[in-house]
């Protein structure tokens, strides 16, 4: 009897153990109200909005470009360049991401003005000014990756955006909504902007003055709500930075039918925002190696300092996964991204002709890498060149006798390249002896404002034309070659030659972008913007016994309307109202 009396107890018990399983107390669901006497709970509906940056890593979709393959046989951009890319298998989604962090934000804004920030109701409004303009800037950004992503001409031949959503969904919302146009997502991006810089300090410093604004605060209280703590999150300069990509994004040829008004904004934004750091007269070479120590000073950074070369960046941590990723077998890596012959091809000669133009580049087929661009070995590993903390030779030869030649083994280059831009040359991977090292990635980097307002400018004004800026697109790209050590013996005769070419300065302004960009996930969207041939053939360098041969490694099988990428094809089975873009 005792027997069936514990055996029923301990069944009662189970029972009420599985309900609370099945049907968790109240308190552990926090409903939006929770957020009105919870601060900390508020800022981590904003929060989510930092953590969701696509920039936060790398996403090396350079290999579904002519820039670069992988040796990863299951890495998606693989398949998607190679013909399985469908609405149902997009590597480059972001409507998922995106319209989260943005219901996250909405969610925000629907508590924050309700939210005890502080005890003292003018400290209170300043931390709620301060949060929301960071919400409306973050809002705007993942708006431009979803016009970046999805954005694109349905079968009408109507240039559409994403659904705007202002305030959060719930459970009884209608989602059920049309994709806005596209002028209008970008008419609402801007507006977030707007309001963003109305609400946020230029940088955060715990010197700046207090505005007219607050006027009635003291300096101290200011600077505990604008001050230096918050370095790193969201500021009216990085909302000027955000709306020159968008900017740019709009007047590209494919989402612009010739407006050259649009070209001038950008061009115009862009120059706010290069002289806000002074113009173009300080560019070091250091800007080129930011994410060294030697030279960008990594280890040395304050607590969220950046070197000159950076408007945004990401926080700082330590790790070795880009080189355990990246660094060739012999040095314990996986050899993931290998450029391609294209990418070497685009870097000139040191004298600043490109190597087609023999006569006067003096390129040497036989010694390809003699006399190239500085860039070239600082970016890519070439046949010959030292890595790793030792220096070691790298041998890509087909006929070598290690495991970084051409496609000795499964984590080989296909390419006959290896990557070196954004790896530390000082982190040791052998497992006796494995160091890790400090990396942080760019969300914003002024080169990319440089180049986005030479090519804006030339597109608007033609190569030299200021029209009442500091500079042109030619000074800029002079700038930006003359960083690099091109052209500086000589006067850089080619960039000479095209600045009264406005076409010629179009393919010069979008090599430098390639070149200066590279490994950073601009290509795949600078093609599609530009309207530019998605299926040239990744080659490669073979090497046998001294001699050089170029090789096709891999086709790509892109199709015409993939200028644009789709929506989701399960969002559109669920909602008629959501419009696909054609071809998908």
């Amino acid at each position: 009897m005792r027997k069936i009396l514990l055996i029923c107890i301990s069944m009662a018990v189970l029972f009420c153990s599985c309900e609370e399983m099945f049907e968790p107390a109240i308190e552990n669901n926090l409903e939006l109200e929770n957020a009105f006497k919870d601060a900390t709970y508020a800022q981590g509906l904003l929060l989510n909005g930092y953590t969701r940056l696509p920039t936060n890593s790398y996403s090396f979709n350079d290999v579904a470009t002519d820039d670069a393959v992988t040796n990863d046989r299951n890495s998606g951009f693989l398949r998607m360049a190679t013909g399985q890319w469908t609405a149902m298998n997009n590597p480059v989604d972001q409507w998922r991401n995106s319209r989260s962090a943005i219901q996250y934000l909405n969610q925000f804004f629907a508590v924050t003005d309700s939210v005890a920030w502080a005890i003292d109701p003018i400290i209170s409004k300043m931390f709620n000014d301060r949060m929301k303009g960071e919400a409306y800037g973050l809002r705007a950004l993942f708006m431009f990756y979803l016009l970046q992503c999805h954005g694109g001409k349905a079968a009408n031949g109507e240039l559409l955006g994403v659904p705007i959503l202002l305030q959060h969904e719930t459970l009884t919302s209608d989602f059920n909504q049309p994709r806005a146009t596209f002028d209008d997502c970008l008419n609402q991006l801007y507006a977030d902007l707007d309001s963003a810089e109305e609400l946020l300090p230029l940088d955060y410093s715990d010197s700046s003055p207090v505005p007219s604004k607050y006027s009635n605060v003291s300096a101290d209280n200011y600077h505990r709500v604008f001050g230096g703590s918050f370095i790193g999150r969201m500021t009216g300069r990085i909302a000027k930075g955000i709306r020159v990509r968008a900017a740019l994004l709009a007047a590209s040829p494919a989402y612009n039918t010739g407006d050259v008004a649009k070209w001038e904004k950008a061009a115009n934004l862009a120059a706010q925002v290069i002289d806000l750091k002074g113009g173009i007269t300080d560019l070091t070479n250091k800007d080129l190696e930011w994410y060294n120590n030697s030279t960008g000073g990594i280890d040395g950074l304050a607590a969220g300092a950046n070197p000159t070369e950076i408007l945004w960046r990401g926080n700082i941590g330590t790790s070795n996964d880009l080189e355990r990723n990246h660094f060739p077998p012999t040095l314990n890596g996986s050899g993931r991204l290998n450029p391609t012959q294209n990418l070497v091809n685009a870097f000139p000669m040191i004298n600043g002709y490109p190597i087609s133009d023999v006569a006067n580049s003096g390129y040497n087929a036989a010694a390809p890498y003699t006399n190239r661009d500085p860039r070239l070995r600082l970016y890519i590993l070439v046949n010959g060149a030292t890595a790793g903390t030792s220096s070691t030779a790298i041998n890509t030869s087909e006929d070598g006798t290690t495991n970084d030649g051409l496609n000795k083994v499964e984590t080989s280059t296909r390419t006959g390249y290896y990557l070196r831009k954004l790896l530390r040359q000082d982190v040791n991977l052998n497992p006796s002896s494995t160091t890790t090292q400090k990396h942080y990635t760019p969300h914003i980097r002024y080169t990319e404002i440089y180049l986005a307002y030479a090519e804006a400018a030339n597109e608007a004004w033609g190569p030299l034309e200021t029209s009442g800026n500091a500079y042109s697109a030619y000074s800029v790209i002079k700038a930006i070659r003359t960083r690099a050590g091109i052209g500086v013996s000589n006067g850089d005769p080619y960039l000479e030659s095209v600045k009264n070419d406005k076409n010629a300065m179009r393919q010069l302004i979008r090599n430098e972008r390639r070149l200066e960009l590279c490994f950073e996930g601009f290509r795949f969207w600078d093609l599609r913007r530009w309207n530019a041939d998605l299926n040239e053939t990744a080659k490669g360098m073979r090497i046998s016994a001294g001699n050089y041969s170029i090789i096709d490694v891999e086709n790509r099988a892109y199709q015409p309307y993939m200028i644009y990428g789709p929506v989701p094809y399960s969002e559109v089975l669920k909602y008629n109202k959501l419009i696909q873009n054609a071809g998908w």
